[in-house]
């Protein structure tokens, strides 16, 4: 027995290898961007936000990976949901979580100083991996 799905259910899957592909991307190139940008001769602001974006973008890939199910919207929003409370977390300040936060893995997962500006370029990067996401399954189409 077959479980009848909506059309649109159909048409916004996006193959979730396809998926996993843009995450590994987007790491790469936010990894990039912190470790090659001032090197480059970058301005500071592009590789700091530009990385912030990177990062909403990767929340945004991770949480369609976690529930590809959901739909497009759903997504954002937990991506939305998952990366405030991350930056909120930065208020919170533990002897232990101060100390990861010191490390390379901590700063690169958790970051170390609360900035309202991350929120923005958060919700830029995941605004742009939706539209990335629905670009991809209408050109399947």
């Amino acid at each position: 027995m077959t479980i009848a799905r909506k059309p649109h259910e159909i048409e916004n899957r996006v193959p979730p290898l396809r998926r996993a592909a843009l995450c590994a991307v987007t790491i790469a190139c936010g990894l990039a961007l912190r470790g090659f940008g001032p090197k480059l001769g970058l301005p500071f602001l592009i590789v700091k936000y530009g990385g912030s974006l990177l990062w909403g973008a990767m929340v945004f890939w991770l949480v369609a990976l976690l529930w590809p199910r959901a739909s497009r919207p759903k997504i954002a929003g937990a991506a939305a949901t998952v990366a405030a409370v991350v930056e909120f977390s930065r208020l919170w300040h533990a002897e232990t979580l101060d100390a990861f936060r010191l490390t390379l893995a901590g700063a690169l997962l958790l970051g170390r100083v609360f900035s309202l500006w991350n929120l923005v370029a958060y919700a830029a990067g995941i605004a742009l991996a939706l539209a990335i996401d629905a670009a991809l399954c209408s050109r399947a189409r």
